[in-house]
């Protein structure tokens, strides 16, 4: 399977495997055809498995890579690094500081960025989608980088990077949908707005391919840069919201690390 995704347009490989990560926020979505709610300990718990995933991926599939490829590029190895990390940081601050959206878990009336009178549903599609943009941005971007020919990237660890990022993306559809079931919601519209926050992925995931294509010269940038937008989601929203019951938070932490030990894995065995 990896030698004939190899064979296919960097871009092409980046839709295929983006359409894999938005599938499973649909199937996450589509928890609400059986039920209305999940556990506290259970839905904590795949946050905070998601939030583990999310850290590992950002360091094994896209931080290191980076530095290994700003050292045979010639540059300053560290300054790219942190310039790119820290720039995605800042971008996913001023998007969240503007874009208006309510975190799953929270009152319509805790709403962040420019105020609006969108409905609930809106605001927390719009919440969820803010995270799928650097996920999509990523393997776009791993991808694109395989084009590049250097020695750090491997389809093998795109393809772990995607399969990392689907795997958290399961409890962000059931986020979106089982709330909206709850608050009385049609279970088809429910799922629907749930799949939705996915959409974007093979959006930026095409878009982050095509981009490093064509300015290859900063590519260990844009690794760095969509590093750092992946770990202001985790610091921002995963890690707070599968904390917030304090009973479940030595299950929650088992849970990040389960998660940052399986995609560490998956990097390495197929990287």
């Amino acid at each position: 399977m990896l030698e004939a995704l190899g064979n296919l347009n960097p871009m092409v490989q980046a839709l295929v495997a983006t359409l894999f990560t938005w599938g499973v926020t649909a199937v996450g979505a589509g928890l609400v055809f059986f039920t209305k709610q999940v556990q506290p300990k259970v839905m904590d718990s795949m946050l905070g498995f998601a939030a583990g995933v999310m850290i590992a991926a950002s360091f094994w599939s896209l931080l290191a890579p980076a530095i290994e490829m700003a050292e045979q590029m010639g540059h300053v190895a560290w300054l790219t690094a942190v310039t790119g990390f820290l720039g995605g940081g800042l971008f996913m601050r001023l998007t969240d500081r503007f874009l208006p959206h309510v975190h799953p878990g929270l009152a319509s009336d805790r709403s962040e960025g420019i105020q609006t009178s969108w409905q609930r549903s809106t605001l927390l599609v719009i919440a969820i989608t803010l995270h799928n943009i650097p996920e999509g941005l990523a393997v776009g971007v791993a991808f694109g980088a395989v084009a590049a020919k250097l020695p750090a990237a491997t389809v093998g660890s795109a393809v772990a990077l995607a399969v990392g990022i689907g795997l958290q993306n399961f409890p962000e559809g059931a986020a979106v949908s089982l709330p909206l079931r709850r608050e009385g919601m049609g279970r088809w519209r429910s799922f629907l707005l749930g799949q939705a926050s996915g959409m974007v992925e093979p959006l930026a995931g095409v878009a982050g391919a095509a981009f490093v294509l064509h300015m290859l010269h900063i590519l260990p940038f844009a690794l760095a840069f969509a590093a750092g937008a992946m770990i202001f989601v985790v610091v921002e929203e995963l890690i707070p919201e599968s904390q917030r019951h304090e009973a479940h938070i030595d299950t929650v932490t088992i849970a990040t690390m389960i998660g940052f030990g399986l995609m560490m894995v998956l990097d390495v065995a197929l990287g």
